[in-house]
């Protein structure tokens, strides 16, 4: 449970970022991280077009370097883009200047007030500094979907488990999770669906 929900005193040590939205009303926030790639992003976004729900993709600037008509689709089918980093770097392994720099590049090719540490991993100096220029968002849910070790069915417990009121749930629209996620994706999706939820993005 530690990993798919984080405990509030893990939480605490992480001041000013935001881990979910509750709400009286049954809503969640549908986000992606690492990508975009163009072997998954595409398909991530015919399904959420199927259902009419937009995300937030929390992009790797290196990817979107690399895939820019990837990226610039997200963008056109109107959903949230998120800084991820320009490396996928962990920030307790960087000092704190070297780290800024490496979102600083990833800002030079994604213009947004959004960010997600990748695997949530800063140090306090860090959060201190980024927080006056972004959002810093953090999840609620974590589906585990990149984990050789899950099964698609183990996924969509993972959803079905820990999501609640305000959720900021995660998947991966990358190659390690490709496999988990095609198949618990659709199923979260119509499961939330049937549930009552509605799919927010961040103001």
């Amino acid at each position: 449970m530690f990993i798919e929900q984080p405990p509030w005193i893990y939480r605490v040590l992480f001041p000013g970022t935001i881990w979910r939205l509750p709400s009286k009303e049954k809503c969640v926030y549908l986000t992606f991280d690492d990508g975009p790639i163009p072997e998954v992003t595409p398909w991530v976004l015919d399904l959420l077009d199927r259902y009419n729900i937009k995300a937030t993709f929390f992009c790797v600037g290196d990817n979107v370097r690399k895939y820019p008509e990837t990226y610039q689709e997200v963008l056109d089918r109107g959903h949230r883009v998120g800084n991820h980093t320009f490396n996928h770097i962990q920030g307790i392994k960087f000092w704190t200047k070297n780290y800024l720099a490496n979102i600083e590049k990833a800002a030079e090719l994604i213009q947004t007030d959004l960010f997600r540490p990748p695997h949530g991993h800063m140090r306090r100096p860090q959060i201190l500094r980024l927080r006056h220029r972004y959002k810093i968002i953090m999840w609620d849910v974590v589906t585990r979907d990149y984990s050789p070790h899950m099964t698609p069915n183990g996924v969509f417990n993972v959803v079905k488990r820990y999501t609640r009121n305000g959720s900021i749930l995660v998947f991966h629209d990358s190659l390690k999770a490709e496999k988990n996620m095609r198949e618990a994706l659709p199923l979260s999706i119509e499961w939330l669906l049937k549930e009552g939820y509605r799919f927010e993005v961040f103001k």
